[in-house]
């Protein structure tokens, strides 16, 4: 009885991620807002595109890697260069944890985003 309680009152507490899925027009008016439109020479089709293939829209979308690393959120931003797991030795570039690129907020991950457009081969990149 005692331990009934104890595990409904931890299941109170724990919090869980729900997936957000945008659709293809929301999704146009935040990339469109953040600047994404023609940046770095990028359409907003071009982001859009991408965002779909790398991760259907989903911004709790993780892929592990057989390197050891995971691309997170909607851009599918990887956790050995771009933002920070846990390890140490993980450049995070972003100055990002991964885990903010896994929310509904899109701010930390379109800033990741023009980040690695603006500093490797832009589009390229994905």
């Amino acid at each position: 009885m005692k331990a009934a309680s104890i595990l409904a009152l931890i299941g109170c507490l724990v919090t869980v991620t729900e997936p957000k899925v945008y659709t293809r027009c929301k999704l146009a008016k935040i990339f469109s807002r953040a600047g994404l439109d023609n940046y770095q020479g990028f359409s907003l089709g071009n982001w859009i595109c991408m965002a779909y293939y790398e991760s259907h829209y989903n911004t709790t979308a993780q892929t592990q890697l057989e390197d050891g690393s995971t691309d997170y959120g909607i851009f599918q931003i990887n956790s050995f260069t771009w933002c920070r797991r846990a390890k140490l030795q993980e450049k995070n570039h972003c100055h990002v944890a991964c885990s903010a690129l896994l929310t509904d907020d899109l701010t930390d991950a379109i800033i990741c985003a023009k980040k690695i457009a603006k500093e490797t081969e832009g589009m390229n990149y994905w």
